[in-house]
């Protein structure tokens, strides 16, 4: 990152400068483990992430969109490292046929390599009682699909659909695992993929719920915020104050246990747990909140799961701005590549525009921003920090035709 300068010109256009900020060694390391390159003697793994983030980066539709937008001159493939443009039926055959999984444990090596740069985001609120722990959204976001095209992503009997799993932390407001299945698969069996550490704070919706989970992350100390299912039957034990603070309205606090077959065999049923009822006024109804932990106030278990409504606001960011609901291939392989490429596009992006750019910038209007200024020949940090929405006025001399509509 030392090598971007805030001067105007640059030998080398945006898009070339954005690939740069993935490490080559980290490239390398994914490729040779996963030996992604083996058996395709022109179209390696660098040049699908390149036309495939092209794609992404463009809002590209469709793969003949991604050839005609490379296909501009020799020069811009030159400078991007590529022999050719990549043909149509290249770029499918890759990827229906290239392991997803390369893209996967590079989106994965690149968090790591940047995860310093995003310790707390500028909307990240602080609840004070919880103040220093680490806090993980659990969700899920599913794209539609057509069943007769892409009949792997079962859903409905006349729908098809791609369900992502991911693992958002609240502080850096950043994914820092996605789980990807067809949208017909349990929420629950996502849970042993997003793996996340005993000291982090789960939150995650009632689709998400499993006793044995619960056990698990009780016996080794892990807190967790969740909802509480209808059809959940319990005791309760005590009914505590009612204390609501500035921010919410508690309708009931008490310590429970839960009841049932599955609660006794898996163990949960001897743990006290936590229910809080709290009123969601936006929604004009209420919540019913399940928690192991007895210590934290009503208020403070009411606010971790308000704060679900991140992860909500990332998913539907993604979906406005990049490539996820339309794809450009029918296999398994091919669209988990793409969802998993459009993560790491999401990522570049939010490194140039959280740590870049000393302008603010909405999600939505500085994705607009790179698109097009993507083939200019400027700095990027120029493009980030000195491009205004301005009216610019050309000084022309006048000519004796100027105030002729078609001149002769």
């Amino acid at each position: 990152m030392s090598s971007i300068h805030r001067s105007k010109s640059n030998d080398k256009c945006l898009f070339s400068q954005i690939l740069g900020l993935i490490p080559s060694t980290i490239l390398s390391k994914c490729i040779n483990k996963n030996s992604s390159d083996d058996g395709f003697r022109r179209y390696n793994t660098e040049s699908q992430l390149i036309a495939m983030l092209f794609g992404q980066l463009n809002g590209c539709y469709s793969l003949r969109d991604i050839t005609l937008g490379m296909n501009v001159n020799t020069l811009f493939l030159k400078e991007l490292g590529l022999k050719q443009s990549p043909a149509r039926s290249t770029m499918s055959d890759g990827n229906a046929e290239r392991n997803y999984q390369v893209y996967e444990l590079l989106f994965s090596e690149l968090i790591t390599y940047y995860k310093g740069l995003f310790s707390k985001s500028e909307h990240y609120k602080i609840i004070e009682e919880i103040k220093g722990r680490s806090v993980k959204l659990i969700d899920s976001t599913t794209m539609t699909v057509c069943l007769n095209l892409i009949k792997w992503a079962k859903f409905r009997t006349a729908k098809g659909g791609i369900k992502a799993h991911v693992s958002f932390d609240l502080a850096s407001q950043i994914p820092e695992m996605v789980y990807i299945t067809d949208a017909k698969t349990d929420d629950r069996k996502a849970l042993s993929h997003l793996k996340t550490s005993y000291q982090s704070i789960l939150v995650y919706d009632r689709g998400y719920l499993d006793f044995a989970f619960f056990k698990d992350r009780i016996d080794n100390n892990g807190d967790f915020v969740t909802r509480l299912k209808e059809k959940i039957s319990y005791q309760v034990l005590e009914d505590r104050p009612v204390i609501s603070g500035e921010n919410t309205i508690i309708i009931s606090d008490q310590i429970i246990q839960i009841t049932g077959e599955k609660a006794r065999t898996t163990g949960l049923g001897t743990c006290k747990m936590r229910r809080v009822v709290a009123y969601d006024s936006i929604n004009n109804r209420e919540i019913d909140l399940l928690t192991a932990n007895l210590e934290w106030s009503a208020e403070t278990i009411s606010l971790i799961y308000k704060s679900r409504w991140n992860i909500e606001l990332f998913f539907k960011g993604m979906k406005q701005n990049l490539q996820i609901k339309t794809f450009l291939g029918t296999s398994e392989n091919a669209c988990k590549s793409q969802i998993y490429i459009a993560m790491i596009a999401f990522l570049l992006l939010e490194v140039i525009r959280r740590c870049i750019s000393k302008t603010v910038h909405g999600f939505s209007n500085f994705v607009n921003l790179i698109r097009i200024c993507l083939m200019h020949y400027h700095s990027l940090s120029y493009i980030v920090n000195d491009i205004r929405e301005i009216t610019v006025r050309l000084k022309l001399k006048a000519s004796p035709q100027a105030n002729l509509l078609f001149p002769i």
